[in-house]
C-alpha cells in the first residue's frame, strides 16, 4: 500500500497549512491513518492518528491544540490541518496506515515502507 502526502510548502511561523494523504489503488475507508514527520538528521516522529470512521483521534503532545486530523472517506483522503506553525515543525511529513488507532500502534514508526512525503518548511 502506497500512500502519498501532499500540500506542504514554505510558510512563516504562525501560519497554517493543510496536508492531504491519498492512496493509489487502495481505499482508505477501512484503515486507521497516521501522520508522521522526519526532521533533518532525526528519526521519524509520530504526530497524529485517526480511526477508519474518523471518530477516534489521537495527537502527540507536541502538536496537540495546533494540528487537526480529519478524513473524507468519500474522497479517499485524510488530512492534517496545521495551525500556529513553529520553526520546529519543519520536516518531511508522511502518512501511513496504522493497525489500530491506539497510542501503541500509532506511535510505532517502524514502517516497512514510507510513501511519498511532503516538505513543510516554517520560517521564523
Amino acid at each position: 500500500v502506497q500512500l502519498q502526502a501532499s500540500g506542504g510548502g514554505l510558510v512563516q511561523a504562525g501560519g497554517s497549512l493543510r496536508l492531504s494523504c491519498t492512496a493509489s489503488g487502495f481505499t482508505l475507508d477501512s484503515s486507521a491513518i497516521g501522520w508522521y514527520r522526519q526532521a533533518p538528521g532525526q528519526a521519524h516522529e509520530w504526530i497524529s492518528c485517526i480511526s477508519s470512521s474518523g471518530t477516534g483521534l489521537l495527537y502527540a503532545n507536541v502538536v496537540k491544540g495546533r494540528f487537526t486530523i480529519s478524513r473524507d472517506n468519500v474522497k479517499n483522503t485524510a488530512y492534517l490541518r496545521m495551525d500556529s506553525l513553529e520553526a520546529e515543525d519543519t520536516a518531511v511529513y508522511y502518512c501511513a496506515t496504522v493497525t489500530e488507532p491506539t497510542p501503541y500502534y500509532c506511535s510505532n514508526t517502524k514502517k516497512d515502507y514510507w510513501g511519498q512525503g511532503t516538505q513543510v518548511t516554517v520560517s521564523s
